[in-house]
């Protein structure tokens, strides 16, 4: 077959071809064989990988694929660890041997799976199946959020019991006996310590370094995202349900920390891809670009063909948070001031005041400023381990185009968090008790058409009688301790003619009274309609001793 070749583009080969600096990088060359083509002074040359290149490229082109790694050909795949206290589904199993794969062979990985697909039990199961080999071996860094730090924690100890955790974070903080094996378990950190001890961070060997919610490093030119550079370790992953946000430049950012070099450095990115897909709608570029990031980048969604009959009709999650330092005060000095009080008092004024330390609690947990009847101008943010939370929630929940139920007991609570929202432009709905009639209807059409994704509702006017099935997540922003009540809240997305999976998640604030209450519940969950039917009553005729028991703060951590 005879093809016309351009003189002077052999010419340009040529020249790259005998000097003396190599033209294309380790990395580059990957790229070259994955894209199927390089560019040359500005001329894109189709090439052709082969020998070890072309091995390397047949192994991680598809990032599902039955393969493991090793010569020869393809063998069954191992199935999940067996440390690990958790029966995982077909398709994390694929996630996990994808990651193990790439981490292995010295390259990182985007896991981009949407929010309720088990991105941490998968990482869970990554961690134990590393420490099965000597050369992966070695602790985990885990840096997320503050307000995701107990969930890791509590996940951790659930599917891994037999591996060390440690918090990073806060005061007295240390790496002691940590050591470099694989008895040095997982270090978790907030995205602002890692920033600020990212050197003595550096200065730990770790076996796999991990982001959590990993958009908050979607800025290159960020500090947070600067710092998180300069930690080495064994194997990078990110994980994040929204990859990219606004430009493909976020995308860039995530896999040039997992992945160095990869996509080149910004600027040329900028001129190979994004302009051309982003601008020009260059559909070549684009096939190229995903060809590069495909390998590197693992996205299933809840409603791709596979994944949905694998997951169960209805997920709860308890998502414990921290305190501030500022609801730590509130809480212990409201706990000194009426337990005094009560060690006082007898009968109705005593059950009153349990009624009041109780109350007062739960709202110092929500945030401090419905705690203390704030103004409505006051300020909201960083105030409340909660708000912070149900931020991070939402923003995935929006970025993955679904929408979302939120319910407190409290109107006024309710009242802050649609202010809060709609000072970071989300813009909600809101029913409580004192909605018309003709008002409830119009939100309720307003919700089910897809015009607005947040719908905040007062527990006691939207417990029963609403049909809100475009929603796939619901968030019980505080807990109403008779579990029949939840449930029927619930009940509102996950009813007939419900088609999505519903995820429902039980914020908590951790060592506080909703923390011994939780777990109460789920210890005597058969006796819990009997036991707390009457919600925060039933804690009135506790003993002084019991009381205290339920209402001391207790460490974290």
């Amino acid at each position: 077959q005879w093809v016309v070749v351009d003189p002077e583009l052999v010419r340009r080969l040529r020249r790259a071809a005998q000097s003396q600096t190599p033209s294309l990088t380790a990395i580059d060359a990957l790229g070259a064989a994955l894209t199927g083509s390089v560019e040359v002074d500005g001329e894109q040359v189709q090439v052709t990988a082969g020998g070890a290149l072309e091995e390397l490229r047949s192994k991680i082109a598809d990032p599902e694929a039955d393969t493991t790694i090793g010569t020869g050909a393809a063998r069954k795949p191992p199935g999940p660890p067996k440390a690990l206290a958790a029966n995982l589904r077909d398709y994390q199993v694929r996630g996990l041997n994808w990651l193990h794969r790439m981490t292995s062979l010295g390259l990182g990985g985007c896991l981009a799976d949407d929010m309720g697909l088990g991105k941490t039990v998968t990482l869970i199961a990554l961690h134990l199946r590393r420490q099965e080999g000597k050369a992966t071996a070695g602790p985990t860094l885990v840096v997320c959020p503050a307000s995701l730090l107990g969930n890791w924690e509590r996940e951790i100890q659930r599917f891994a019991p037999t591996a060390p955790v440690r918090r990073f974070h806060g005061p007295g903080r240390d790496l002691e006996g940590l050591g470099g094996g694989a008895k040095g378990g997982f270090v978790l950190t907030t995205y602002g310590t890692m920033r600020r001890d990212a050197e003595r961070l550096a200065r730990q060997p770790w076996g796999l370094l991990v982001a959590d919610e990993a958009q908050h490093v979607k800025n290159p030119h960020s500090h947070t995202a600067q710092a998180l550079r300069t930690i080495p370790s064994l194997g990078r992953v990110a994980l994040t349900g929204t990859p990219v946000e606004n430009n493909l430049s976020e995308l860039w950012s995530l896999l040039d920390w997992t992945t160095p070099g990869l996509l080149g450095n910004l600027t040329s990115f900028r001129d190979r891809y994004a302009k051309a897909v982003e601008g020009d709608r260059d559909e070549q570029a684009a096939a190229r670009l995903a060809a590069l990031v495909r390998p590197f980048l693992l996205r299933r969604r809840k409603s791709d063909p596979g994944i949905a009959p694998e997951l169960p009709p209805k997920t709860e999650t308890e998502q414990p948070v921290s305190l501030t330092k500022e609801q730590v005060s509130l809480y212990e000095a409201l706990v000194r001031e009426l337990m005094a009080e009560i060690e006082e008092q007898q009968g109705i004024a005593r059950r009153g005041l349990v009624m009041k330390l109780l109350t007062g609690l739960k709202q110092v947990c929500n945030h401090p400023a419905q705690f203390l009847k704030e103004p409505a101008d006051a300020k909201l943010p960083g105030r409340s381990g909660k708000l912070e939370l149900l931020d991070e929630l939402l923003d995935t929940v929006l970025a993955e185009d679904g929408s979302a139920l939120v319910f407190t007991q409290y109107v006024a609570m309710g009242r802050l968090i649609e202010r809060h929202l709609t000072d970071r432009g989300v813009e909600t709905l809101f029913l409580h008790g004192g909605t018309t009639v003709k008002r409830r209807e119009e939100m309720v059409d307003a919700f089910q058409s897809g015009e607005k994704k947040v719908f905040l509702l007062s527990l006691k006017a939207a417990g029963t009688g609403l049909n809100l099935t475009r929603a796939g997540h619901v968030i019980h922003y505080d807990r109403w301790w008779n579990p029949a009540v939840e449930d029927q809240a619930t009940d509102r997305a996950y009813r007939i003619g419900q088609t999505q999976p519903v995820q429902v998640h039980k914020l908590i604030a951790e060592g506080t009274v909703e923390d011994r209450v939780a777990e109460m519940l789920r210890q005597k969950r058969e006796l819990a309609d009997s036991v707390l039917g009457s919600g925060e009553a039933a804690f009135s005729e506790l003993s002084d001793s019991e009381l205290a028991e339920l209402v001391t703060l207790r460490k974290t951590g």
